[in-house]
């Protein structure tokens, strides 16, 4: 209840802030390209995903074995030049899986919050953003994406195979701080379709490199012997409103 309720805090929090920020980012100051066109930066961009994620760590990275779970988050992006834009997303990631190795019988389950700013890269030009332009923003739009933060993550282990249930007896915790802090670095890729001026929808995958190797609470139960630190990946369906 505590990892919700501050997952949640948080995202009122957002919503609060981009509604303040949207008096300060208005498509009146103009900037320029490099060959000395006055273009707009304006105006803040929230966005809304939903989707799930794929687990990468020492107990494997089979879709098959993956207990897919929810993924959501929330945004807000900002143009800083005619195709780079700074965003800064609050998530929440469940998942979970069962071990590649039948023999160990071992499976976990996580509940993940995760805070990060990145930069997005458009590849296809935008001539609406320029000034005195009468061209209507690209209907399609693909673009790449990487990024830093932080990810609050608090997973338990069991014995077991399937989904765990009420019933689930887990593991002791590999560590007692748990939930625990770790750096992520994601990166990714997408693409958008212009459904009305304002709204925009796509698909957006991203993987997350993390800092930490008890992403799944496994670790020391294997020896500690990993080399590779625990990752995973998120696929969404999301939608960006531009405020102005």
């Amino acid at each position: 209840m505590q990892f919700r309720a501050l997952f949640f805090g948080l995202v009122a929090a957002a919503l609060l802030g981009s509604h303040a920020a949207q008096a300060q980012f208005t498509r009146q100051v103009r900037h320029y390209n490099t060959q000395g066109r006055p273009y707009y930066r304006g105006p803040l961009h929230v966005t809304l995903g939903a989707g799930t994620a794929l687990y990468d760590g020492d107990l494997g990275n089979s879709p098959a074995d993956n207990f897919f779970g929810p993924a959501a988050s929330l945004g807000v992006l900002y143009r800083l030049t005619t195709r780079l834009h700074i965003g800064s997303e609050f998530s929440y990631v469940k998942m979970g899986a069962r071990d590649k190795a039948q023999e160990r019988g071992l499976a976990f389950t996580s509940n993940n919050g995760l805070g990060t700013v990145f930069f997005r890269f458009d590849l296809l030009h935008d001539e609406s953003i320029f000034a005195a332009s009468q061209a209507e923003a690209p209907i399609f739009q693909v673009y790449l994406q990487a990024g830093a933060g932080l990810m609050l993550y608090n997973p338990r282990s069991y014995i077991g195979r399937e989904r765990p249930v009420g019933q689930t007896v887990y593991l002791t915790p590999e560590r007692n701080d748990y939930p625990a802090l770790a750096g992520v670095l994601p990166v990714g890729a997408g693409f958008q379709v212009r459904l009305t001026d304002r709204l925009r929808t796509g698909i957006e995958g991203n993987y997350y490199f993390t800092s930490t190797d008890q992403l799944d609470d496994i670790n020391l139960r294997l020896g500690g012997a990993s080399r590779n630190k625990d990752g995973f990946g998120t696929l969404m369906l999301k939608f960006d409103y531009a405020l102005e």
